[in-house]
């Protein structure tokens, strides 16, 4: 009886102390990001830009971009399975999660922004993610607000977190 108890304290401890190992995990640290968002009025429509300015590099492979345009249309859109292929469609509808509000187009079209850290496999300072939200999915104008965040899919962490208003 007590050998069963002192079994059943072993594999209990083991799995509490192993699964508090994996919640304890730090994110990368990114100290300073920057961003824009075009309204859609003229060949750069609804692109959508976030530059990592200083911090960890983070593989692009364990990122998630996510982006709240309640304000601008009521949707939610995420771009997971990064990084996305850089021939082709620049996002595929394997990429998208939620609303697809992102303009799938290869890049090389007019006001489709061309390979960024989303092609990439790392996303380290000066490198920037981009991205065009389509009008037809999501109307942005003037003043209107979107949240980006690039989450860190290992460790569930916001590395970056920004509030965009179309100007």
């Amino acid at each position: 009886m007590v050998a069963i108890v002192v079994i059943l304290a072993v594999t209990v401890s083991v799995f509490a102390f192993g699964f508090t190992e994996k919640t304890t995990e730090a994110g990368p640290i990114v100290g300073q990001s920057s961003g824009k968002l075009v309204p859609q009025d003229g060949s750069d429509d609804g692109i959508v830009r976030i530059t990592h300015l200083g911090g960890d590099t983070i593989q692009v492979s364990n990122m998630e971009v996510v982006v709240d345009a309640s304000d601008a249309c009521g949707k939610h859109g995420r771009l997971v399975n990064l990084p996305v292929p850089s021939s082709g469609n620049d996002i595929e509808d394997s990429n998208i999660e939620g609303d697809d509000i992102f303009d799938q187009r290869a890049y090389g079209f007019s006001g489709v922004p061309g390979p960024n850290a989303i092609h990439e496999s790392e996303y380290a300072a000066t490198d920037e993610v981009a991205f065009r939200i389509t009008s037809s999915a999501c109307p942005i104008t003037q003043g209107d607000e979107i949240t980006v965040r690039i989450v860190h899919t290992p460790t569930n962490s916001v590395v970056i977190k920004q509030t965009l208003t179309a100007s």
